[in-house]
């Protein structure tokens, strides 16, 4: 939620497969369209942010091995009653440092594309399954897609999390609420890509500095949505701190908390039977 993990996964994909609340077969495929509206940090640490008008795609399926949802593009290698692991995805947006005080004169941040496997295990759930309590603990190397500099590796991110998925919420048909807590690390070349100054580009304001790798801070997300036939809402709103992280020292950090928000809304026009 760098945009931290892409709007349209935030607000789009992010949070999909909490829109059906019935006990009806869910169709394999659903495909739409939508905007999402969000204000959010130029990356963790920031104190400059961004609104952001962004069309979503809404796309979920729900394969016997592939699955799209709210919590990405997931690959399944194994599924258990309750243990899963499987392959997913995650994403990060480009930083032009020519509008973001902390970073002007340096190099600009790629978009990047995050990959590595998920390991899932479902600590608790109601019998009608509509209340469900999940640990994750996802570890991905990521890419940078920018046009100049495509393919470089930014290193390892893992966060692992806490996550509370409640049907029905307060007895409100259709409306469902997800919880998200959990703890951010990353490796060496991950913050440095993110915090680290060259001495080339040091500055009176902005002394050379090398991030090491380790915890990176926490978050916790809190996300509502409900499904009306053929339309979907959604939104969510996410506090990070970065009180203790290893990088917390950082020149480039100039809030250590803070919280970010973003609504969507989509329209489903086609779906499988």
């Amino acid at each position: 939620m760098n945009i931290s993990r892409v709007g349209c996964l935030l607000v789009g994909g992010a949070l999909a497969n909490l829109a059906h609340a019935d006990e009806r077969p869910l169709p394999k495929w659903e495909l739409g369209v939508g905007v999402s509206a969000l204000r959010i940090p130029d990356y963790r640490g920031a104190d400059e942010s961004q609104n952001y008008a962004l069309p979503i795609p809404y796309f979920v399926y729900r394969g016997d091995k592939i699955k799209v949802d709210k919590d990405g593009v997931r690959g399944e290698l194994f599924n258990t009653d309750r243990a899963r692991l499987e392959i997913s995805l995650g994403a990060t947006v480009p930083v032009d440092s020519s509008k973001n005080r902390a970073r002007a004169g340096m190099p600009d941040l790629d978009a990047t594309v995050e990959v590595g496997p998920s390991f899932e295990y479902t600590l608790a759930r109601s019998d009608d399954r509509r209340v469900k309590f999940d640990f994750r603990l996802p570890v991905r190397t990521g890419f940078t897609i920018g046009s100049s500099n495509f393919g470089h590796n930014v290193g390892l991110v893992s966060t692992p999390s806490l996550n509370l998925d409640i049907k029905d919420v307060a007895g409100l048909p259709g409306w469902n609420l997800g919880l998200v807590g959990g703890l951010l690390y990353g490796s060496a070349r991950n913050h440095a890509y993110y915090y680290s100054v060259d001495p080339q580009y040091a500055a009176s304001n902005r002394p050379a500095y090398t991030a090491h790798g380790g915890y990176g801070g926490t978050q916790m997300i809190v996300a509502l949505t409900k499904r009306f036939d053929q339309w979907w809402v959604g939104a969510f709103a996410r506090a990070d701190s970065l009180n203790h992280a290893i990088f917390a020292d950082s020149p480039l950090v100039r809030s250590k908390s803070y919280v970010t928000a973003g609504i969507g809304v989509a329209w489903i026009f086609k779906e499988s039977q």
